[in-house]
């Protein structure tokens, strides 16, 4: 008998490191043209002009109203709801009771009592279920990924970013654009309807000219949007953005997305595992690369982990609170930026072309490497493993290989030398989508700010 939800599935593997190691699934997709001038002229864009990103078809969308809103938000997530309200946002962390990570997404607050989770599906499927069990009274819609809908998204959602993003969305608009501060939300017109706007960056961080929008309304005006968006950009150098250059973003911004969420092992998440599908996110997600451990939590992070050690606030009780209070007197592991050896990057190109299939690394998928869900590959110092590195390729902007890691604090050091194992010991022995191969060392230097 098939599966019916996520911990029967868990069952049926053998295990949640099985059930992961053994999916066929890829890298997280991305369902928009996978170029539209080159890669490497995209990424250039927001560096030097602008680039605009069609978002409508990634990300679910999930919809919280009803008077419980905010006390279900402040129950559930690691963030202060002290200043939030509407035309706000927040970047959301939830986790479980022992401190680990769940998931992350934006938090968009709409109205007083109506706020959306955008981005992958592990925060909002964690909220929803808290307010569902919990008994708030709160109505939740879901407005699933493209992939996953059998209808039709909602709304259209594009991000414009580069020096000259706020030039082009002024040109399209008309007139001077409504100042909207960082990480808030305003509202204006643009090629004849209202669209919502967060002022926000994914190709930088904030004061360094990186800063843009994203602007989202009803799915029927976006193409009328995104001509008129296209159409003031011509002057500007604007370029459109398609897949391969979008998965490159975070190697320059940091954000270390998909890891694994804390939701796999453990009596106090069982009832969440039998509440989630068998054919949703969460069983479907693989796990790929060096780090090796058959216990799932060995690849679970804090929140501390990731770098949002900023925003774990304690003004107010939720879920993992007490677990990260103690957590946050221990040492941690930290976000840091790897710089790949050139030489060793050099080496595994041609060596994946022309050495025998038992010799022969890991291809190198150029400019992004990273070949499933969860990409988990050892930081080595010595012989010591000393943390995970996670999204992993190029951008002419940093002009090399590089990788994002959660390294021992200890190492978290300009100019320090690391290995990164690079392949997957489990491989094509569990999954035809990846190649027969041997793992193989590379040297990286660590630096604690962006690359770019």
């Amino acid at each position: 008998m098939a599966a019916e939800n996520l911990q029967q599935k868990i069952n049926d593997a053998g295990g949640a490191v099985a059930m992961l190691r053994s999916s066929q699934a890829g890298a997280y997709p991305f369902p928009i043209p996978p170029q539209y001038t080159t890669w490497q002229d995209e990424q250039k864009s927001w560096h030097e002009t602008a680039v605009v990103f069609d978002q409508s078809h990634h990300m679910t969308d999930v919809s919280f109203e009803g008077p419980d809103v905010r006390r279900l938000l402040s129950d559930v997530a690691v963030n202060s709801f002290k200043t939030f309200g509407a035309s706000k946002a927040k970047q959301l962390v939830v986790c479980n009771a022992d401190g680990q990570y769940v998931g992350d997404a934006i938090l968009f607050g709409l109205t007083e009592d109506k706020v959306s989770i955008v981005g992958s599906p592990s925060a909002s499927n964690w909220v929803a279920y808290q307010a569902e069990v919990g008994g708030y009274d709160v109505a939740v819609t879901r407005d699933e990924r493209t992939l996953a809908n059998a209808g039709e998204r909602r709304l259209f959602r594009y991000q414009i970013q580069g020096p000259r993003a706020l030039d082009i969305v002024t040109a399209a608009h008309g007139a001077e654009l409504p100042r909207i501060k960082f990480f808030n939300i305003g509202t204006f017109d643009l090629a004849g309807q209202q669209v919502h706007a967060l002022n926000h960056t994914m190709v930088g961080i904030p004061g360094e000219e990186k800063t843009g929008l994203e602007i989202w309304g009803p799915r029927e005006g976006g193409p009328a949007v995104l001509e008129a968006i296209l159409r003031a950009g011509e002057q500007y150098g604007l370029r459109q953005g398609g897949a391969i250059a979008y998965s490159t973003t975070a190697l320059e911004s940091g954000w270390l997305g998909l890891p694994v969420p804390g939701i796999y092992s453990g009596e106090a998440t069982k009832a969440y595992r039998e509440w989630l599908p068998a054919d949703g996110y969460e069983a479907n997600a693989s796990l790929g690369g060096s780090f090796d451990s058959a216990d799932i939590a060995d690849y679970v992070p804090t929140p501390f982990d990731l770098g949002y050690g900023n925003i774990v606030k304690f003004d107010h009780d939720f879920i993992g609170a007490d677990a990260l209070r103690r957590l946050s007197q221990e040492p941690q592991r930290r976000k840091v930026w790897l710089r790949w050896n050139a030489d060793d990057v050099t080496r595994i190109l041609g060596d994946s072309l022309h050495k025998s299939e038992t010799e022969r690394p890991k291809y190198l998928q150029i400019p992004y490497g990273v070949y499933a869900t969860f990409q988990y590959d050892a930081v080595l110092n010595g012989a010591a493993t000393i943390g995970i590195s996670n999204r992993t390729g190029y951008t002419v902007n940093v002009g090399g290989w590089s990788s994002l890691a959660m390294v021992d604090e200890a190492h978290a050091v300009d100019g320090t030398e690391v290995t990164v194992v690079w392949g997957d010991p489990a491989g094509a022995r569990l999954r035809p989508t990846v190649e027969t191969h041997a793992c193989v060392e590379v040297r990286a230097t660590v630096r604690t700010r962006p690359l770019a």
